[in-house]
Formats: C-alpha cells, structure tokens, sequence
C-alpha cells in the first residue's frame, strides 16, 4: 500500500467516523433532550437553555451530514473543527474559570457518563487531528464531484 493510498484511507475514515460520532452525540442529546438541556442552564441563561440546546443540536447533525456529502466535506471538518474547540473551550471554562462541580457534561445525553472537565477537553483537542486529516488531506478530486 502506498502512501497516498494510505492518507486516502485514512482521510475516509476519519470523514465518516468524524460524521458518526457527531450523529450519534445529537441523537443521544435527542434521546435525553430535557436532561442536556438542564445541563445547559450552568453555560446560559434559563431564557436560552432550549435555544442553546436546539442550536448545538442542529449544529452536529449539520456537521455530520456536511461531512458526509462530497461536496462540502472540507466545510464539515471546518464546522466539527469549530465545535470540537469550542466544546472543549468551554469545558476548561468551566473547570478553571467557573470552578465548577463535577458535572456530567452531557456531550452524548445521558447515554455515555462523561464529566466536565480536563478529559472531556483533551478528548475533544484529540478529535480536531481526524478533523485536520480530513480538511488537509483529502484529495481535490473529491470535493469536485
């Protein structure tokens, strides 16, 4: 297997599995959508917790459905990028700034247990590197099509 071989597998894989892991994360804040909107109450005013949620939530099924269409695959990992730094921005806002209380951060609803905090944002640093995957190294052909 040669490299650009390689690089275009790797490209796919972190495409789709970028766009999996954003469907499914909006999926579960669905599935247990009074629960994340709750935790939303410690980032917004009460006034916007549904707003907020609705708007975090419509904007991982966009990056997700961006990413899996040819097109705009170079704007879905610019959007995942985006919300992958903020995620993990405010995480760390929470923690040293907010000095904040464990909290379960919600990121996949009530699903998978995850706390706010230092993990939650080093998780999602390390998922900006698929995402830099994808923007950088998929090939021209591609986003033509």
């Amino acid at each position: 297997m040669n490299r650009r071989t390689l690089l275009n597998t790797l490209v796919q894989l972190s495409r789709f599995g970028l766009a999996a892991l954003f469907l499914f994360a909006a999926c579960a804040k669905l599935y247990t959508v009074a629960d994340f909107a709750s935790n939303l109450s410690n980032l917004v005013e009460q006034r916007w917790v549904w707003p907020a949620a609705i708007a975090v939530i419509a904007s991982e099924i966009t990056a997700a459905a961006l990413l899996i269409f040819p097109r705009t695959v170079r704007l879905g990992a610019l959007l995942a990028s985006t919300l992958l730094l903020a995620f993990a921005a405010y995480a760390l806002y929470y923690v040293y700034v907010l000095h904040g209380e464990p909290l379960e951060c919600g990121c996949f609803g009530r699903l998978i247990a995850s706390q706010l905090g230092v993990a939650t944002a080093l998780r999602n640093l390390a998922l900006l590197i698929p995402a830099a995957l994808v923007f950088f190294g998929l090939p021209r052909r591609l986003t033509k099509t």
